[in-house]
């Protein structure tokens, strides 16, 4: 039965197994492929409805409700073989920076920092925190293919829906809301304005379970104590070094520009810290990773600037 595995025929790849292995991947990043969609999905209602309250946003609104149809699966197709590429230790370290810059971010929120522009930054990481989770709560378990199938197939569905909601909310809930025959906007014109609350309970639970999982995976690979202290301490100098400059940054700069800066700095930290403590198929991860965020940022490009403004 060996000579008939997927394994024995495919080349190995390091970081990346065949067979069962490249499928559960497959599964795994088209779950967090499909919460990032879910996520941008609501927040593309939610600012809709915003600007189409606000007489001086109507040129972002119109933005919003042009925005390309064939963006929403191409960028679950992108992402998912984005998330099955990185492996899950450059996964685990971005899933806790993101978990300290949105404490540090959040805790700031009086000083004028959107809450929005947040929901919209954590994408990339939001899918590696659902690769993480399910890695960790799966690991030796005898069915986890077909968990995995299951979950993805139920994944799918709510990110279809979700973006179905999308599009009926940008092309009629401007007629709907004010006709008031349609539930759907009915339900979104009372209670619309607290799309942000459930996307931050939800993102809470998340990423708490996601950096439990990421500790985790990250301290196996660890022999002795000595081993991780070397590893974990100057990943927290360097953690901590990013905070101080993504706090800093956006007095400093004004525009969309700063975003992408930060970004670079973030995996520009991350490359040169792996390339001192880690292995080098960590460095090609987080290479890999870069492209997730330029991409996650791209395609939510219209959507930030509206955040930026409000």
């Amino acid at each position: 039965l060996k000579m008939f595995s997927l394994g024995s025929w495919l080349p190995a790849l390091p970081g990346l197994a065949w067979g069962w292995a490249l499928l559960d991947a497959l599964l795994q990043g088209f779950l967090g492929a499909c919460a990032v969609s879910v996520l941008c999905s609501l927040l593309k209602v939610y600012l809709y409805i915003q600007c189409l309250n606000d007489p001086d946003r109507q040129a972002e609104k119109e933005a919003i409700r042009t925005q390309r149809r064939v963006l929403d699966p191409l960028h679950v197709v992108v992402l998912t073989g984005v998330l099955a590429l990185v492996g899950s230790r450059v996964a685990a370290l971005v899933v806790l920076e993101f978990s300290l810059r949105a404490v540090s971010t959040i805790l700031s929120l009086g000083k004028g920092t959107h809450s929005s522009q947040l929901y919209l930054l954590c994408q990339y990481s939001l899918g590696c925190g659902v690769s993480c989770s399910l890695s960790f709560l799966l690991e030796g378990a005898p069915h986890g293919t077909c968990n995995l199938a299951l979950a993805a197939g139920l994944a799918g569905l709510l990110a279809a829906y979700a973006r179905r909601l999308a599009r009926h909310v940008c092309t009629l809930y401007e007629l709907h809301s004010r006709a008031r025959y349609c539930g759907v906007c009915i339900l979104l014109l009372a209670a619309g304005h607290g799309i942000p609350r459930l996307l931050r309970n939800a993102l809470a639970i998340t990423f708490a379970v996601a950096d439990v999982a990421a500790v985790v995976l990250i301290n196996r690979d660890f022999l002795s104590t000595a081993e991780a202290v070397r590893f974990w301490m100057p990943l927290t100098i360097c953690y901590t070094l990013l905070v101080i400059y993504m706090q800093e940054e956006p007095r400093q700069s004004t525009g969309g520009r700063p975003v992408y800066q930060t970004v670079l700095v973030r995996m520009g930290g991350l490359f040169i810290l792996l390339l001192t403590v880690g292995r080098w198929t960590d460095v090609l991860h987080v290479l890999i990773s870069l492209l997730g965020e330029l991409w996650c940022l791209l395609c939510a490009g219209i959507m930030l600037e509206a955040c930026r403004r409000q």
